[in-house]
C-alpha cells in the first residue's frame, strides 16, 4: 500500500478521502465493477472511507480485523447495505474485538470466527478462511 512499508510515500493518502479517491482510482483503472472487496488489517484505512461513500459499488465486503474501524460512527456504519462478512481468528484479542464491536453496525453483516488463527487467520488456517470466504460469495447475488 502507498505510504506503508517500504513503498514510497504518496501525499494522496494522508487523509481518509484521499485513500478513498486512490481505491476508487485503482479500481477504476483495473476496470473492475462490483468487486467485492477483501479488507485485512492496515487496508481497513483505505477500506472503510470506500465502503462508507461507495458500498452500492461493491458486491461484498470482506474486513479481515481491519484498522479503523473507531474513526466512524454507529450511524455511518447503519447506513451502508453491502453484504459483509466479518472474518477474523480468535486468538486475535486485541484488534478483531474491536473490529466486531464497529462493525456489527453494517446491517447486512455476518461474522465467522476461524478457532485457532490470530490476527493474519488467512496464513494461520488458510483452508478455513477460504471455506468461510467461497460460502460467503456463493450466497452473493
Amino acid at each position: 500500500m502507498p505510504g506503508y512499508g517500504d513503498s514510497p510515500p504518496v501525499e494522496m493518502v494522508v487523509t481518509a478521502q484521499g485513500r478513498r479517491t486512490f481505491l476508487d482510482h485503482v479500481l477504476q483503472e483495473l476496470g473492475m465493477q462490483r468487486p467485492v472487496l477483501v479488507s485485512p488489517s492496515m487496508s481497513g484505512r483505505f477500506a472503510l472511507p470506500f465502503l462508507l461513500a461507495h458500498g452500492d459499488r461493491l458486491a461484498g465486503f470482506v474486513p479481515i480485523a481491519p484498522v479503523g474501524t473507531k474513526d466512524y460512527t454507529a450511524e455511518q456504519y447503519r447506513g451502508v447495505q453491502t453484504p459483509t462478512l466479518i472474518l477474523y481468528g480468535d486468538r486475535d484479542t486485541r484488534l478483531a474485538p474491536q473490529a466486531l464491536q464497529n462493525l456489527q453496525h453494517l446491517p447486512e453483516h455476518r461474522v465467522a470466527v476461524l478457532p485457532g488463527a490470530g490476527h493474519a487467520c488467512y496464513l494461520d488456517k488458510p483452508e478455513d478462511f477460504h471455506r468461510a470466504l467461497l460460502g460467503f460469495l456463493r450466497q452473493l447475488k
